[in-house]
């Protein structure tokens, strides 16, 4: 399917219904994950469906804001779930195609992200609340560290597949023969601390700071507010993951848009998702957390490898 056509209505509605699963699922993701960290903590914590109570209790009562907060504040929790389920639709996740490949291009995807950052931050500074502020600081500047890193390995793939568009990446993937194979798995090293980063884990969740007494930009959300903002960073946790697994892991989709086809695709998928949930939970809470001043420290070694990767693309290793 060409990134200029039209899709039929059947691949609209696999894209629409794959973003709401994922809507659906983003509060059962960031549950497991709770779930993770108190079984390492050896404590009994909350259930894994905690997160669909506390969200459910949200959306009842109202939203108060301080009296100052502007136009930016009130449409953030909006734009954070918007801009997420627009690259939920375009992804390929069951199917080896994009089944909405109008935001399927990979350059399309980053911009969506930067959106979600930019206004995550700004509804922080447009609250007028110092910890806002303060969360919304170390926000953009985990953003101007992380994201030089992960536009390069993405960069590094779609130089090598010679497309931009995320379902020929992922089609490119899983069925040809890879002509730069160390660059690949180096971009994609990188590409997986990124957006492990990108999900907001331990010891990089600065910005949110939820081990604190305020939560950075979130500081001053409440009722609908909130849980449309918990909502919007869940999600956000599911769409990067499979944005990485459909670049780099895309094996076991589906052929046809049959429901057997696609139940099988959708069944490994969330053995995949199962996995990489597992294996970010165990990484966040098994590492100290950094100080904020240091995390450079810990980038700059990746953002290396991420130029090395680009090297070894141009000499074809």
């Amino acid at each position: 399917m060409s990134p200029l056509e039209m899709p039929s209505a059947g691949w609209i509605t696999l894209a629409v219904v794959q973003a709401l699963l994922m809507l659906l699922l983003a509060p059962l993701a960031t549950g497991f994950t709770r779930v993770i960290r108190a079984k390492i903590h050896s404590r009994q914590g909350p259930g894994i469906f905690q997160d669909y109570r506390d969200i459910y209790k949200l959306l009842q009562r109202q939203s108060v804001a301080p009296s100052n907060a502007g136009f930016i504040f009130w449409i953030t929790p909006w734009v954070l779930v918007i801009t997420m389920l627009l690259i939920a639709m375009a992804l390929p996740t069951v199917t080896q195609v994009s089944p909405f490949p109008i935001s399927g291009d990979i350059i399309t995807d980053i911009y969506l992200l930067a959106i979600f950052r930019f206004f995550f931050a700004l509804s922080g500074i447009d609250s007028n609340s110092m910890f806002g502020g303060l969360g919304s600081s170390r926000e953009l500047t985990l953003g101007i560290l992380v994201e030089p890193m992960l536009i390069l390995a993405i960069v590094v793939v779609a130089l090598a597949m010679k497309t931009t568009d995320l379902g020929y990446i992922s089609h490119a993937m899983e069925n040809d023969s890879w002509h730069s194979p160390l660059a690949i798995i180096l971009a994609g090293l990188v590409c997986a601390f990124a957006l492990f980063i990108e999900m907001g884990k331990l010891p990089f969740d600065s910005a949110e700071a939820e081990q604190e007494l305020q939560e950075g930009p979130v500081t001053e959300y409440s009722g609908a507010g909130l849980a449309m903002v918990k909502l919007g960073l869940g999600l956000k946790q599911l769409v990067v993951a499979q944005l990485f697994l459909a670049i780099f892991i895309p094996w076991g989709k589906a052929q046809t848009l049959g429901f057997g086809s696609l139940l099988g695709a959708t069944v490994i998928l969330f053995i995949k998702l199962l996995v990489v949930f597992f294996i970010a939970g165990i990484a966040e809470n098994t590492i100290a957390r950094f100080r904020f001043m240091s995390i450079h420290r810990a980038l700059f070694p990746v953002f290396l490898v991420a130029v090395l990767a680009l090297i070894f693309l141009i000499f074809g290793w």
